[in-house]
């Protein structure tokens, strides 16, 4: 049953929303959701419905980068190996793949490793600098991670390689000292998009490695736009706000997806559900696809996920897409089990004010699962949740942190960081290695750092909204412009809107025994909202009750395969009017 919900309507003019409307010839609705955005200058909305490719950022904005498209040119032209390091994650495995292939297209040679999860966890580690330099390596590029690895890099100075780091998270006061860091995040760095992904700072490299190469201007933009397809998937992926660059990323990308020759990619799409001329939306690409890529980190290895999109074969492509599928319902499964042993533990001793961050741990969950489970307790509980699994062997526990808006993790770990063995991450998502012998101290100062820092409200559920509407203002049109706002995700989340005092229409149709369809209107326009989860609340939506909705606008591919229209109406919330 949805919990209750606080409305935060953010319309406050009407009237900007008019004067958007008339300078962009658009209707009202999707004009009041961009104002309720901060698009109210006519430039800046234009700039954002229609995201030019002349929106990427000049590679060389980012500091280090001259230096780093030096010295892989001279790897290249000397034939010397190049490891690539990366990160089990699918914007890790994405960046191994993009630039492994580009630094191949330019006439070098390059293999990579990436961590196994459970056996060696997160980041660099100075045994395998080792095992390149004895294979001959001489430079080594990682991938969404290296930020926090001086001692690697210490070590790989030490050996005689060179180290370029490409990298989105955090760094500690002192950068690692390699001969290169690409970062938007690191101190006195100019690049103006500071929330790129992994895969995003990666592509900065391949873009700049790229516009070296003495090729015609024609193939390096059909190369570029090739890269895209692959770079949308690891950006949705990392829940990065889908916002300026990234917008121009994504939204180029998924376009990308309707002609798709690579045979991992199209294997990857058919296995998800995607045949013929669909193409996914960012919100499926985060829930049909992404999840079968991360599956293959969290369950095994990331090769897998590499070997797919890098493969020419593609009988070997749909076996492995398979493979990513069977993983992936594996990981669907030690999730739940996880998640319902959290939840029975809740049921006995409840969550309450007091406990304004959440730590559970317990002995041998399965690590590859742990980050989702606590977005699925965040999601629950609306507050910073760590999940971690406990080792009787090493004695260590593990895990993964998830964040609220109002809290920032990686700041909360850096005020404590002699409980750790190592941490890391960024303001919504932290990982963790402790001794087990400290994790009540970590349940402990986590809970009293967030008492000091958040209040009772800030725990709250809310709901923003864009805009109030009129149920006569939806029209085939208007969605359609509304639909138009995507790609949605982090940072443009699908458009809500809220309609007062509207009438229930007939009983609400129970579906699955645990949705609704209901009925609605409003001076005679009728309205069905498809009501997820909410078969719990049909008793307050009885025939001639008047409510207040939000609803969201959604795509509806089904429906339209029918012939029907393309989107649907879906109730998030209700009250009396």
């Amino acid at each position: 049953m949805p919990k209750r919900l606080r409305w935060l309507i953010a319309e406050k003019d009407p009237g900007a929303g008019e004067h958007l409307a008339r300078a962009l010839g658009i209707g009202r609705l999707a004009a009041r959701v961009l104002c309720a955005r901060g698009l109210g200058d006519p430039a800046a909305a234009r700039s954002f419905l229609d995201p030019s490719l002349d929106g990427l950022h000049d590679p060389a904005r980012l500091l280090d980068m001259p230096a780093a498209i030096s010295r892989l040119r001279d790897a290249i032209a000397r034939g010397e190996s190049i490891l690539i390091y990366g990160d089990y994650d699918v914007d890790g495995a994405t960046s191994v793949v993009i630039l492994k292939k580009a630094i191949e297209m330019a006439g070098g040679q390059a293999t990579f490793h990436v961590p196994h999860r459970l056996r060696e966890g997160y980041g660099m580690r100075p045994e395998v600098v080792d095992a390149a330099a004895e294979s001959g390596v001489r430079l080594i590029i990682s991938v969404d991670t290296g930020i926090r690895a001086a001692e690697a890099v210490r070590r790989a100075n030490e050996r005689g390689i060179d180290v370029i780091i490409t990298d989105h998270h955090l760094p500690e006061a002192e950068l690692p000292p390699a001969l290169a860091v690409l970062n938007p995040n690191r101190p006195g760095c100019p690049y103006p998009e500071k929330n790129l992904c992994g895969v995003g700072v990666a592509f900065k490299l391949v873009q700049g490695l790229l516009a070296a190469v003495d090729w015609p201007a024609e193939k390096r933009q059909r190369v570029i736009e090739s890269f895209l397809k692959v770079v949308a998937i690891g950006t949705v992926a990392d829940v990065v706000p889908l916002t300026g660059e990234n917008r121009v990323i994504v939204k180029h990308g998924l376009n990308g997806l309707r002609s798709v020759r690579n045979p991992g990619l199209r294997a990857l799409l058919d296995v998800a559900g995607f045949t013929g001329d669909s193409i996914p939306s960012a919100t499926q690409v985060a829930f049909r696809i992404a999840p079968r890529l991360n599956a293959a980190g969290r369950m095994d290895t990331a090769d897998s996920v590499i070997e797919l999109l890098l493969t020419a074969d593609a009988g070997r492509a749909r076996e492995l897409a398979r493979q990513l599928h069977e993983w992936n319902v594996e990981r669907q499964q030690a999730e739940a089990r996880v998640v319902e042993e959290i939840v029975e533990a809740c049921a006995r001793s409840p969550v309450d004010d007091s406990r304004r961050a959440l730590v559970f741990a317990a002995d041998a969950w399965h690590r590859g699962v742990l980050g989702i489970v606590a977005s699925r307790l965040v999601e629950r509980f609306h507050r910073p949740v760590f999940v971690l699994s406990r080792n009787p062997e090493d004695g260590l526990a593990q895990g993964s942190g998830r964040g609220v808006p109002r809290f920032h993790l990686l700041e909360a770990l850096e005020a404590m960081p002699e409980l750790f063995v190592k941490f890391g991450g960024h303001q919504h998502a932290a990982g963790v290695t402790l001794a087990a012998g400290q994790v009540d101290a970590f349940r402990e100062r986590l809970n009293a750092y967030a008492c000091e820092r958040l209040s009772p409200e800030d725990l709250a559920p809310e709901m923003e909204i864009d805009a109030v509407a009129d149920l006569a203002e939806l029209t085939e049109e208007s969605v359609a412009e509304v639909l138009a706002l995507g790609p949605f995700g982090c940072g443009n989340p699908l458009p809500l809107f809220a309609a007062r005092n509207v009438e229930v229409a007939a009983p609400p149709v129970l579906w699955k025994e645990k949705h609704l369809r209901v009925a609605v209107k409003s001076n005679g326009r009728p309205l069905w909202l498809k009501a997820w989860n909410f078969a719990g609340r049909a008793p307050e939506l009885a025939p001639g009750v008047r409510v207040d909705i939000a609803f969201s606008l959604e795509e509806d591919p089904y429906s339209a395969g029918r012939g029907y229209a393309p989107w649907a109406a879906v109730l998030r919330d209700f009250r009396p009017a």
